[in-house]
């Protein structure tokens, strides 16, 4: 059976699959766990800019309430927003509704424990048991002991931006930005910030409606982002998504960086301070070969997890390691924050520009990427993918073929019915050769 919980919480189209009633149950089975560290736990909320958000969020508050919890609504608000003011405000637990880069039809649930860290695979699935089991409102929360639900008045949003401020190594006087904010979370935030900086600040896709979130913009559509740079002759792009934990940069020629280029540049400026732990950066299987090779030149070292910042999290956590993220701009500074954090990346990034007084195109120069090619199969159904012989026949032999000079990764999405194929190596002709074939296979065999 299928877990409830993706790689980023529990998530599907709203009103279909993540409905109200899957919601409600959700706020009620997460306050049932969380009543074990307090008779009523308080949970705070915090949702992005979608038109179910609304919907899902009055259903999960009565789930809170219903199972005697007590509820803080921070309104729209960024997931590391939400993560950092969970620990904050001493909540024993912080809730994001939101979809991250999804189309503005889905919508998911995913949570935060009491110190701002997504919770381990293993509390997700007992509170996924509980989600299972029938509510027993004859032993229900009545009276007095019913949940209450609070709104925030909007201070809370100023402590967040005055943590991030507090981040900065430098003012960014001189340094003209572009931002986009995708309709998100951060449409109101993010200007704030670079502009207290000291930033020129041209503010692009700022202006949510409820189902213009990512849509032809923000961190997984970066051509739009690209042209306004090179328009208004900024000296950066940056572009987070709709929940804001991820950032993606486009230098002052309209080229893009991902995230494993800002990683180098952040992670070279940790160095440089002996800020960097152990010289160690913490990246998942998905990082670009040159990223390894770059960091050695530099002197540090890299460690690899497989795809999700949890689990980049979970290795920084156990080691004490300082840095870590992912090619999609899922960036942790251990620092300050406990998840990817659209907005401070983007503030470390533009602070290592000002610092090096250097073009970003400069910075990012610094890291030889190899070729890499991404190809997404829609399949029927994803689960037992890894067990097919005949997809793992291609696969082994376009390994084999490849052998030290590249590499081959197939995976499951976390969050859609996709399967993620990658080949990287010196040749893009072939590598798209090779995926393409891989891509037929998994196509055949999994419709």
């Amino acid at each position: 059976m299928a877990r409830l919980f993706g790689t980023d919480g529990v998530r599907g189209i709203a009103n279909v699959e993540l409905t109200p009633s899957l919601a409600f149950k959700l706020g009620y089975a997460a306050t049932r766990y969380f009543s074990r560290e307090g008779a009523a736990p308080k949970l705070i909320v915090g949702r992005d800019t979608r038109r179910s958000g609304q919907m899902l969020e009055s259903a999960l508050a009565a789930g809170i309430c219903s199972a005697g919890g007590d509820v803080l609504l921070l309104g729209v608000m960024p997931t590391p927003a939400v993560s950092y003011l969970t620990e904050k405000v001493q909540a024993n637990a912080g809730v994001v509704i939101s979809a991250s880069h999804n189309p503005f039809e889905d919508n998911g649930i995913k949570f935060f424990s009491h110190s701002g860290h997504k919770l381990p695979d293993a509390v997700e699935d007992e509170i996924a048991e509980i989600v299972s089991r029938p509510i027993d409102y004859a032993h229900a929360a009545r009276g007095s002991s019913v949940g209450q639900i609070f709104h925030d008045t909007g201070d809370l949003v100023g402590v967040y931006v005055k943590h991030i401020l507090s981040t900065a190594p430098t003012k960014l006087n001189g340094l003209k930005v572009v931002i986009d904010c995708s309709n998100g979370a951060n449409s109101e935030i993010a200007p704030v910030i670079l502009r207290n900086l000291g930033a020129e600040t041209v503010t692009i896709f700022n202006e949510p409606n409820g189902s213009n979130i990512n849509d032809g913009c923000g961190s997984t559509h970066l051509e739009a982002l690209c042209r306004k740079v090179t328009e208004v002759g900024a000296h950066v792009g940056i572009a987070n998504d709709g929940d804001a934990d991820r950032c993606l940069a486009v230098d002052e020629n309209g080229t893009p960086l991902d995230g494993d280029q800002i990683m180098l540049i952040c992670a070279k400026e940790l160095l440089k301070k002996k800020q960097l732990a152990d010289k160690m950066l913490v990246v998942t299987v998905m990082s670009n070969l040159g990223l390894h090779k770059a960091i050695r030149a530099l002197g540090g070292k890299t460690c690899v997890t497989k795809v999700g910042d949890r689990y980049v999290l979970e290795e920084m956590t156990r080691h004490g390691y300082s840095l870590g993220g992912e090619q999609s701009g899922h960036i942790i500074f251990g620092r300050y924050a406990k998840t990817g954090d659209g907005i401070l990346t983007a503030v470390q990034l533009l602070c290592a520009m000002v610092r090096n007084n250097r073009p970003l195109s400069e910075l990012a120069g610094a890291m030889e990427k190899f070729p890499q090619v991404l190809m997404n199969v829609r399949v029927k159904n994803k689960n037992g993918w890894e067990s097919n012989a005949a997809l793992a026949q291609v696969t082994e032999k376009y390994k084999n073929e490849l052998g030290e000079d590249g590499r081959i990764l197939v995976r499951a999405s976390g969050t859609e019915p996709l399967l993620r194929i990658m080949a990287e190596g010196p040749d893009q002709v072939r590598l798209e050769q090779i995926a393409a074939a891989i891509g037929e296979v998994a196509a055949k065999e999994l419709q």
